[in-house]
Order: C-alpha cells, then sequence, then structure tokens
C-alpha cells in the first residue's frame, strides 16, 4: 500500500503541474503616466468601454464603477447616459461640461494574440488488479503510462485602457494594456480591475486610496 501511495501521489504531482503551466493570468504591459501630473485624485468620472456588444459593454463600464465607489470616487457608467450606442466625441464633450465630470477612463478592445506553450510529457502509474487462477486470488500489478507532450494554445484578449482628466486642459494622464484570457463575468471583470488597474491608479495619485 505504500507503494501504491507513493505512485499515487506522483501521479497528482505530475497532473497539477500539468495544470499550474497551462494556466494564464492577467498582466498589465505598455504602463505610462505623465510624470507631471500632480493634481488631487479625480473625484468624478465618466466611464466608456468601447464596445459593440451592449452586455459586455455593461459588464466593463459597472465593474469599473463598483471598483472605483471603494475609493470614494463618483463614477457613472456612459449607458446609463447613452443605452442604445455609444457616445461620438461630441456628446462625451457636452456631457462632461454639463455633468462636471473631472476625469474620463475609456477602456477598448485591441486585436486579439494567441498564445501557445508545450506542456511537457509525464508519467502516471495505473494499479491493475487480474484474478490468478492458481492462487485462487486477485493479484496486483503497476504500469506505467507515458502522456505524450503538447502544444496548447489560448486566446489572449488584449484591452487598452486610457484614464483622462477633464480641468483646465484634457489630456491623457495614464494609459496600459491589460492582457488576459477572456473574460465574460462581472466576478471576473472585477478582479482584473482590482489587481491590476486599481493599485496602478493609486500608487500614481490619480485616485486615493480605498478605505
Amino acid at each position: 500500500m505504500k507503494l501504491y501511495n507513493k505512485f499515487i501521489l506522483v501521479a497528482v504531482f505530475s497532473c497539477l503541474v500539468v495544470l499550474v503551466e497551462s494556466c494564464s493570468s492577467s498582466t498589465l504591459v505598455d504602463v505610462w503616466n505623465d510624470p507631471t501630473y500632480h493634481e488631487s485624485p479625480l473625484k468624478k468620472i465618466l466611464i466608456i468601454a468601447i464596445r459593440i456588444d451592449p452586455v459586455q459593454r455593461r459588464i466593463w463600464e459597472d465593474a469599473f464603477v463598483g471598483e472605483l465607489s471603494k475609493h470614494g470616487v463618483n463614477s457613472t457608467s456612459s449607458y446609463h447616459l447613452f443605452p442604445d450606442v455609444l457616445p461620438d466625441t461630441n456628446q462625451i464633450i457636452q456631457t462632461v461640461q454639463e455633468k462636471g465630470f473631472d476625469g474620463i477612463l475609456v477602456t477598448r478592445l485591441l486585436l486579439d494574440e494567441t498564445k501557445s506553450h508545450y506542456v511537457k510529457s509525464y508519467v502516471t502509474t495505473e494499479q491493475i488488479s487480474r484474478y490468478n487462477i492458481f492462487r485462487k486470488r486477485y493479484d496486483t500489478y503497476y504500469r506505467n503510462i507515458q502522456h505524450s507532450g503538447y502544444v496548447e494554445s489560448q486566446i489572449i484578449d488584449r484591452r487598452a485602457i486610457d484614464v483622462w482628466v477633464i480641468r483646465n486642459e484634457e489630456r491623457m494622464i495614464w494609459s496600459a494594456t491589460s492582457n488576459s484570457p477572456e473574460r465574460n463575468t462581472v466576478e471576473d471583470v472585477q478582479n482584473d480591475i482590482a489587481e491590476l488597474v486599481i493599485p496602478e491608479l493609486t500608487r500614481n495619485a490619480i485616485i486615493k486610496p480605498g478605505k
């Protein structure tokens, strides 16, 4: 039994290695911030997710609103103001002036990338029981099973996220690209925003740290 348990542990460990190697976490790349920005943190932000799919647009805009509210930022999803179609530039300018927004956060899709990696071959051990007609009992045998290596591909969702300040003059003060497996649920989107974007915005004093 001890030998069998050892084989099982090896097999489980091998499978876990494969699973870990096949996972891809979200990352931020091409992060930029305006080094000349030394104004007070933004307090009222208009959130615009440039998506044709109205559901995805709402998911991303609401996710940003939810996370920014934890930092005392009064933010609004653009679909509340423009429910049918995305606003054009003139509509955004007019809305910002009328509603008193001091910032705009825009997120838009970029071209997808396909990320491939090689999963190494591994060996598992299988227990086999065979009936011994001479001893009139079941004997236990072990055999190794070789699992061949293979190439695994994953489509990476690339998204540009830009933050603009609207005060004395309109200018972009922060920008980054997020790379992650395609996100479809509010929970997934909120996790990415909370773990990647929000810490960058607080670190650069664009928004206040959370309570």
